[in-house]
């Protein structure tokens, strides 16, 4: 196996998400598509620096021509989110820079993985895999990988506890209508409820603030420095290492739903299996009705979006 990588968009996310992987020892080739060539060739070549201290690497400025042979496709390419706007808010943008994308990729016969980082993410996802034909365990999303990063340190923090020993997640939308599911979160074998009968520093207000500082994350960065990037370069570092080594993770991804959670036909952010094939299975847990209620509202507004969207550019 090659572990080939082929990363379509190099701005902020896309060269943070490439420097993860030279410096975290991931794959054996990366190739970088940019409509900005000066920009693929630079960091082309400020990347392939790092190799005596890392690990040999080919790292070069590609073009679609070389997708053919990828084991893996990873697009971060699209317009910015942008202060005050929510990442629905770029949909229209964005879907038109998807399927120009997707049409070169698959004019060359692409039969590998697609991870989606692009924003909206579960919308992309969603028009990347129909634009491709490819099966849907082929495509998937960041989804709610960094959500959830971000809700086990903030929870994990405000414990003092290491955040690798707090298991939870962020379901939904990665954007406003996301939520935690509460009910199978647990700090070191202990349920989120059983902690805070024991810790009485911890109480359900904190609880709904500590969710709300998850949610509004991107927003505060976005807000204090004009994007976000290191958070989503590391969790899709994580998602491809989980590939080429095969392991069988469980991680929160873009997956899309054929009965599961109750939704048809839509991406969105759940537990999945992932190996070398993509997708291997979507873990369906038990939600609460509160829970239940917030995963079909996330749902159906992706649905809703995504369809008027789509109508919208007559594709």
């Amino acid at each position: 196996m090659s572990n080939k990588i082929i990363l379509i968009g190099d701005g902020a996310v896309g060269s943070s998400y490439a420097f993860a992987l030279v410096t975290q020892n991931i794959g054996h080739e990366i190739g970088i598509i940019d409509v900005d060539t000066n920009k693929a060739k630079g960091d082309a070549f400020d990347l392939s620096d790092a190799l005596a201290y890392t690990a040999p690497k080919r790292i070069y400025n590609a073009t679609y021509d070389d997708v053919r042979y990828a084991d893996l496709i990873v697009i971060t390419a699209g317009t910015a989110q942008k202060p005050g706007e929510s990442r629905l808010d770029l949909v229209s943008r964005n879907l038109k820079i998807m399927k120009d994308i997707i049409d070169q990729i698959m004019l060359r016969d692409y039969n590998g993985l697609i991870l989606v980082a692009s924003n909206p993410v579960d919308i992309l996802t969603y028009a990347a895999q129909k634009f491709s034909g490819l099966p849907t365990h082929k495509v998937f999303g960041s989804g709610t990988s960094l959500d959830s990063a971000r809700f086990r340190q903030a929870i994990g923090h405000h414990l003092g506890v290491d955040p690798r020993n707090v298991h939870g997640y962020i379901l939904g939308e990665h954007g406003d209508t996301e939520f935690p599911v509460w009910s199978h979160t647990n700090i070191g074998g202990l349920s989120i409820f059983e902690w805070i009968k024991i810790h009485p520093s911890l109480d359900d207000e904190q609880l709904l603030n500590i969710f709300f500082q998850v949610r509004d994350a991107a927003a505060t960065i976005i807000d204090l420095k004009g994007s976000t990037y290191y958070g989503i370069a590391a969790a899709l570092a994580r998602i491809t290492k989980a590939i080429f080594e095969n392991e069988h993770s469980i991680l929160p991804l873009s997956c899309y739903l054929d009965g599961q959670y109750g939704q048809h036909d839509c991406y969105i952010g759940v537990p999945a299996i992932i190996n070398r094939q993509g997708i291997v299975s979507i873990i369906e847990m038990e939600l609460n009705e509160s829970e239940t209620n917030k995963m079909n509202l996330s749902a159906n507004t992706l649905k809703k979006v995504q369809s008027e969207a789509f109508k919208e550019l007559k594709i």
